[in-house]
C-alpha cells in the first residue's frame, strides 16, 4: 500500500489552511503593500524544495512556497475585504521597505 500520495495531500490542505490565517493576518500586520516580498519568499522556498532530496519533503516544501506565492496575490483582496467590515482592520500597520515604489507596481492577479 502507497500512503504517499495520501499524506501529501494531507499535508497540502493543512499548508493552504494555514495560507489562509497567513493572509488575514499578514494584511492586518503588516499591509497589502508588503506582496513583493511575500512572493520572493514563495519563490526561494520553492527553488530550495528543488534541492531537497527526500520527495516528501520535497513536495511540502513546494506546496508551502506556493502557498506564500498564492498569498501575496490575495493580500489586496483581503485588505478590500478589511475595509468592507468583513475582517478586522487594524490601523497601525508596519510599513513596507520600498513602500512609494512598490505602489507604483502592478498588482499581481491570478
Amino acid at each position: 500500500m502507497n500512503t504517499f500520495g495520501l499524506i501529501i495531500g494531507i499535508l497540502t490542505l493543512f499548508i493552504i489552511g494555514l495560507g489562509f490565517v497567513c493572509v488575514i493576518y499578514g494584511e492586518r500586520y503588516f499591509s497589502y503593500l508588503w506582496w513583493p516580498y511575500v512572493i520572493i519568499l514563495g519563490v526561494i522556498i520553492i527553488g530550495v524544495s528543488l534541492f531537497t532530496e527526500k520527495d516528501l519533503l520535497s513536495a511540502l516544501v513546494g506546496a508551502l512556497g506556493a502557498s506564500f506565492v498564492w498569498g501575496a496575490t490575495e493580500l489586496k483582496a483581503q485588505a478590500v475585504r478589511s475595509e468592507l467590515g468583513w475582517f478586522k482592520y487594524h490601523d497601525r500597520k508596519i510599513p513596507a521597505p520600498l513602500e512609494k515604489l512598490i505602489r507604483k507596481m502592478l498588482k499581481p492577479k491570478i
